[in-house]
């Protein structure tokens, strides 16, 4: 049968341990973004204008079809790239060029980007083609946000709601 002394050498073992790790649990202190800074967050997810317009199909084209098959229109399926830029205070932070995803390149554009940036006023500013023009942008929004230490910045983008949202 165990003694006090053993049931007493148990609980200081397991009061050290629980000691051990509580103190490792708070200690070192780790901060993702460092003292001083804030982070903007780019999240996008959208599909371009298609690379062929939409073209409405003749009788004769229609006829040649077989039954299944007849529809009123026919469409490519394969969708421009994004070109992509961002700002801040006038400096070029990000700029790319968003392939579409999937194995006919029919699918959404997707990136996902994170920017540590020092606490304070900044002039941030997006843009965005999502069309076959070769210069300027379909969308662009430029917001004056003061950040404030560890902040998180989220910029997404839904073209049904204007664009780029800022939170």
């Amino acid at each position: 049968m165990p003694s006090a002394w053993s049931f007493a050498g148990q609980a200081v073992v397991l009061a050290v341990a629980a000691a051990f790790v509580g103190a490792f649990a708070a200690h070192p202190v780790y901060r993702q973004v460092p003292e001083g800074d804030a982070q903007i967050k780019l999240a996008l997810q959208h599909a371009g204008a298609r690379v062929e317009d939409c073209r409405r199909l003749s009788a004769e084209e229609l006829a040649k079809l077989p039954t299944a098959e007849r529809r009123p229109n026919t469409c490519s399926r394969e969708r421009v790239p994004l070109v992509i830029e961002l700002d801040v205070d006038g400096r070029p932070i990000y700029e790319d060029v968003l392939p579409p995803t999937g194995l006919s390149r029919d699918g959404a554009s997707r990136t996902y980007q994170k920017f540590l940036v020092p606490a304070g006023p900044h002039m941030i500013e997006a843009r965005l083609r999502d069309s076959k023009r070769l210069s300027g942008f379909d969308y662009e929004k430029r917001v004056e946000a003061e950040l404030k230490p560890w902040q998180n910045l989220a910029i997404d983008f839904n073209a049904e709601k204007g664009g780029f949202l800022f939170r």
